[in-house]
């Protein structure tokens, strides 16, 4: 029992938060102001915790896998959640479902725990349904909105295709291998044609939840259509979970195979980097224009990935780490703009600087990390990402990937212009968000410059990798 206890922590504290957010809603209920307060201590209780008592481990006969690694892997993206509760605490106090919103939120994030722990692809799948579905209805939070309707029934038929694709491709490597196993599958895999067959299929279903192109056409219509809280979350911990198993399943489970899914890795870097970045250029709207670069995001982080050693790990962790909090200092900002103000374009981001300093200070300083401008932690999380890809001696693949580096910083620098050095007839008044706002900005932003300094957390990753 203690043993269990240790090993699922996380999923432990996540599913009893749940159950608690369940009795408040069938019991009298709380005001909403008292309920965010009681989650965010909850969800910041839940990250301390993963820092105690971590051991390496298995249970259920090797469907459940944990260590030191996974545990920091999961604390990143409790992080990100008691992030995403503190900067998007104002539109969640003015929500009428407040306890539904969070109930779906860490529903969602206990498929991620599990599915990042998962020994076999029959739990493997079962919790990406898990992490998957709550997120579906979590895009339609805003009711009296037509666009949310659509992006939650784009991301409904979307999921459930790439949730078909994953099962049949899942259905033919067992047919061809005979077992589901994570451990005992590298021993049967001999590159036959059925295995090949099948490994591209279950390769298509990771492609459609990372938004890799060309399976990335869901992604901005859905962005565009949910709350900014869940934009966040599908941005930023939807995206980091998924490239962690990816990782895992592409290192352990079909390393056999590695040099057909090296050559994949880089094509689709490439196609991912170059139509992120390009399609980000001509967008308006703000969450457009963070999903586009959330693509391109992604395609450095298949740069890392394609690396195949403990430095890619290191690499893609630290900059998952960095990605969540660069990318939701920006998504913060836009939330308090388009909560106080209700406005969503990039234009309307002119001359921000006149009125709100603190805001537009945050979101440059977002956009700098996002970019790779030193000495922000995105400069730093983009190097170790080119260093681990370079390790192949694949020097054009790390040249393109560099340009693309280049290319974004047009864009990124675009709104940081927007914001401090254009003229604005109507800017965004004076807005005034809530302490926890505050609060969520002002870590963002320390993360951003700390990370980037202190170099024992990138030797503390590489420890546990």
């Amino acid at each position: 029992m203690n043993e269990f206890l240790t090993l699922m922590k996380s999923e432990l504290l996540v599913t009893a938060i749940i159950f608690l957010l369940l009795f408040i809603k069938i019991g009298k209920g709380i005001k909403n102001e008292s309920l965010l307060s009681l989650v965010q201590a909850l969800l910041l209780v839940n990250f301390i915790a993963g820092f105690f008592l971590n051991t390496t481990g298995n249970l259920f006969g090797d469907m459940f896998y944990t260590n030191p690694l996974i545990v920091f892997q999961k604390n990143i993206l409790g992080l990100g959640v008691y992030l995403i509760s503190l900067l998007c605490a104002d539109w969640l106090k003015k929500s009428e479902h407040l306890p539904e919103f969070f109930m779906l939120l860490l529903s969602a994030l206990l498929g991620m725990f599990l599915m990042i722990s998962s020994g076999n692809l029959l739990i493997f799948y079962l919790s990406l349904e898990l992490a998957t579905i709550p997120v579906a209805a979590m895009a339609n939070f805003d009711l009296n909105k037509k666009r949310s309707s659509e992006g939650a029934m784009k991301m409904i038929l979307s999921s459930a295709f790439s949730s078909g694709i994953l099962l049949f491709g899942i259905s033919l490597l067992y047919g061809a291998s005979g077992t589901i196993s994570f451990a005992e599958i590298p021993a049967q895999l001999d590159n036959s044609p059925l295995q090949v067959l099948a490994f591209v299929f279950l390769f298509t279903a990771f492609a459609f939840k990372l938004s890799i192109v060309p399976f990335h056409l869901w992604t901005a219509d859905v962005y565009e259509g949910s709350p900014i809280a869940v934009t966040a979350f599908l941005s930023v911990i939807s995206k980091g979970s998924v490239a962690f198993i990816f990782m895992t399943t592409l290192y352990k489970v079909f390393q056999p195979m590695q040099e057909i899914w090296y050559n994949m890795l880089v094509m689709l870097a490439v196609a991912t980097m170059v139509i992120g970045n390009l399609f980000a250029l001509r967008q308006q709207n703000i969450k457009r224009f963070l999903a586009f670069s959330s693509i391109a995001q992604v395609g450095f982080i298949l740069v890392g990935i394609s690396s195949n050693d403990n430095m890619g790990i290191t690499a893609v962790v630290y900059f998952i780490l960095v990605y969540i909090f660069s990318n939701l200092a920006a998504f913060g900002v836009a939330a308090v703009i388009s909560d106080q103000s209700g406005r969503e374009n990039i234009d309307d981001y002119r001359g921000l600087y006149k009125t709100n300093p603190f805001l537009s200070w945050v979101l440059a300083l977002a956009l700098f990390s996002l970019a790779g401008i030193p000495p922000t932690a995105g400069f730093f999380g983009k190097l170790f990402l080119l260093t681990a890809g370079g390790s192949k001696a694949s020097y054009w693949f790390i040249t393109v990937a560099a340009l693309n580096m280049v290319i974004s910083l047009y864009y990124y620098l675009r709104v940081v212009r927007a914001v401090f050095m254009e003229k604005n007839e109507h800017p965004v008044e004076n807005l005034k968000p809530g302490l926890p706002v505050k609060l969520g900005l002002i870590i963002c932003a320390a993360g951003i410059v700390l990370i980037g300094l202190l170099s024992w957390i990138y030797d503390y990753i590489h420890s546990l990798s």
